[in-house]
């Protein structure tokens, strides 16, 4: 325990903000448990972006959140880009509000609309701050921040490029509670699915909502899929796509276990003898902790091909296989079966990317947050 945690006279305010996708809420709430945990009389809260995921998912974890009226620019003519300066003022004046109520000692954020304007107010009114940077091509937000804040958390090498290198420390991203702890057996988890724990398993996902062309590479796989009986494949398709491809020849195999959404994470790669997914900067972080051979399939919708990037990442240093979005109908199976059919390639994709797993993030984040609110003592925004 360092000086940051033994010489506290009363519980700090942390102000968290940010989210709009689960990729920025999930590791925004990681810091917060992580907080919680080292200072458990501290005094955590979040903002937000009305309508966004963060409004939901916060207020389930146990923390209090406020919205602000706020939304991306898009790159068209919208009736929400007329409306975005009338937005930011509005943002920028609740942002100011709350910091001005809370008085918090130290301002997180951690990407996402919101977070821009609750970090500039704070910059503004000499609050320290720090922003966490999930993805390895850093976001509009926090390049915009970076000049202003205090510190900067990162998840990749080589972040410089963004970010002044004095104020970056290298952490890793905090990942969803229970995935570090020990839990079910293959057995349990094989039970859990209604799945055969002593047959190999595809683990396939593209994120809560689903990812529509890896849904479509699946269903246009079937008789590969059916020619291959002892593989078994758990596919979560994704709430927005159940009425589409719950009914498809691939979902109807025998072989082939559809769920809309998986609650259980952690049993879901217990089981996983290969992953399939999207290259989200969370997906990637909690891969690499459960160490397994995963195919990186880069959604083409995101800023500036950020996921594309995260893959790439892994793929120079031989932790993951990068198939692009636009092949993944073709070789998708193609190289599942090589992998299943290749263990010591399934290994050797397992070591590399573990090498690269950071499970200390959550704690190594709050530990720069209460140093930054420790400074920030008796300030009066």
């Amino acid at each position: 325990m360092t000086n940051a945690t033994q010489h506290r006279s009363k519980a700090p305010r942390i102000l968290i903000s940010g989210g709009g996708t689960g990729g920025h809420v999930f590791p925004a709430i990681a810091i917060a448990d992580a907080l919680r945990k080292r200072v458990p009389d501290a005094d955590i809260r979040f903002v937000g972006a009305l309508g966004k995921i963060e409004m939901e998912k916060v207020p389930k974890a146990g923390y209090p959140i406020e919205g602000l009226w706020i939304s991306g620019f898009q790159r068209k003519l919208t009736l929400g880009n007329l409306l975005f300066p009338v937005k930011l003022l509005s943002s920028m004046w609740k942002a100011r509000r709350i910091v001005r109520g809370f008085r918090p000692d130290v301002a997180v954020g951690v990407g996402g609309y919101a977070s821009g304007p609750v970090l500039e107010v704070a910059c503004r009114m000499g609050i320290p701050t720090l922003i966490q940077e999930q993805n390895s091509y850093a976001g509009v937000t926090n390049r915009l921040l970076a000049a202003k804040v205090n510190r900067v958390c990162v998840a990749y090498e080589g972040m410089e490029r963004f970010f002044p290198a004095k104020k970056m420390v290298l952490t890793g991203n905090p990942v969803r509670a229970g995935l570090t702890e020990r839990g079910a057996g293959r057995a349990e988890a094989a039970a859990h699915f209604g799945l055969e724990a002593d047959r190999p398993v595809l683990f396939v996902f593209g994120g809560s909502l689903g990812a529509l062309s890896i849904n479509q590479a699946m269903a246009a796989n079937a008789e590969k899929i059916a020619g291959r009986p002892e593989l078994q494949v758990l596919w979560q398709i994704g709430s927005l796509y159940v009425e589409q491809f719950a009914a498809s020849e691939t979902a109807q195999l025998p072989n082939v276990r559809v769920l809309p959404f998986v609650d259980r994470m952690d049993l879901a790669y217990t089981l996983a003898d290969v992953v399939a997914g999207r290259a989200g900067a969370l997906t990637i972080s909690e891969l690499c902790l459960v160490g397994k051979p995963a195919i990186l399939i880069p959604s083409p919708n995101v800023a500036e091909d950020h996921q594309t990037k995260n893959a790439q990442a892994l793929a120079d240093k031989d932790a993951a296989i990068l198939l692009p979005n636009a092949a993944a109908g073709a070789r998708i199976m193609d190289i599942v079966f090589e992998l299943l059919d290749n263990e010591e390639r399934r290994l050797e994709l397992s070591r590399n990317i573990r090498a690269l797993a950071r499970p200390n993030a959550g704690d190594d984040i709050a530990e720069e947050v209460l140093k930054l609110a420790e400074g920030g003592r008796g300030h009066s925004a």
